[in-house]
């Protein structure tokens, strides 16, 4: 377990980025603790660390799954993740049109809605 919690934090710092984790970690709880543990060690360090597929890959599956099952919360900042993981914008646009045809046209749209003011976020800090 402690490997693969150190994997998890390594990996969560890759994708999302330092400023991110800082933050969650600054914000962090008795209440929520043991769940980022569990987010840590089973998301982070088993499923994203595995190097069965790309992080762009993951990055894009992700993004698909999040849309599809209507978790828009988290679109936002895994949009922001594409910077580390190599997605570009048109694999954003190519994910949700799959999530478009597979699982909603108002789904995929909310998403692309989000993705695209994020994106325009980025743009505008950088």
């Amino acid at each position: 377990m402690a490997d693969r919690y150190e994997t998890g934090k390594q990996m969560r710092r890759t994708v999302l980025g330092d400023q991110h984790v800082d933050l969650a970690e600054a914000r962090r709880t008795d209440l929520d603790g043991p769940f980022q543990d569990l987010i840590i060690e089973a998301a982070w360090g088993t499923v994203w660390a595995s190097d069965g597929i790309s992080l762009r890959e993951r990055s894009m599956l992700t993004l698909a799954l999040l849309a599809a099952t209507g978790n828009f919360d988290e679109i936002p900042m895994h949009i922001r993740a594409t910077a580390n993981t190599g997605a570009s914008q048109q694999d954003v646009v190519e994910t949700f049109q799959h999530v478009a045809i597979y699982a909603g046209v108002p789904r995929a749209n909310h998403a692309l809605k989000l993705a695209r003011a994020t994106f325009d976020e980025m743009a505008q800090q950088a």
